[in-house]
């Protein structure tokens, strides 16, 4: 009967490549996930809440997060191992992807916050207009009584 060896190098050489395959496809996974720079850039929105409205969700991670979660696990995973030790490569881009993603989350903060204030803002400035408008008219009145 016929024993299968298992060469060790052989076996870290498939696990690196395998580790290196999930780091890449959780990468991969996280930039698609992410918004397009026409849904951010583009509206059809009437008004400017609209627009906000639309931004907002268009600045949606979707799984871009757990994503590159993964893809980070598998690469801490695989640079411990010693799998990783000449790859900058793979690591910068991780880096990138952290940032924009942190950017877009930052941003879609952002937006939101103006999502909520726009519409008091807009009740103000048209209360504040009104105000002027009856004054205005009071006035005119009061020309008018002493005429």
């Amino acid at each position: 009967m016929a024993q299968t060896t298992f060469d060790e190098d052989e076996l870290f050489g498939e696990a690196t490549e395998e580790a290196r395959a999930d780091v890449e496809e959780h990468l991969r996974n996280a930039k698609a996930a992410l918004p397009t720079a026409d849904a951010v850039w583009e509206t059809d929105a009437d008004n400017v809440l609209g627009a906000l409205n639309g931004l907002r969700s268009a600045l949606d991670t979707g799984d871009a997060t757990e994503e590159l979660r993964q893809a980070k696990k598998s690469y801490v995973m695989g640079e411990r191992a010693g799998a990783f030790e000449d790859d900058e490569e793979l690591a910068a881009e991780i880096e990138d992807v952290t940032e924009l993603l942190g950017t877009i989350e930052d941003a879609h903060e952002q937006v939101g916050e103006l999502t909520s204030t726009i519409p008091g803002l807009r009740s103000q400035l048209e209360e504040a207009h009104a105000e002027g408008a009856d004054a205005e008219a009071d006035d005119a009145d009061a020309e008018e009584a002493e005429a």
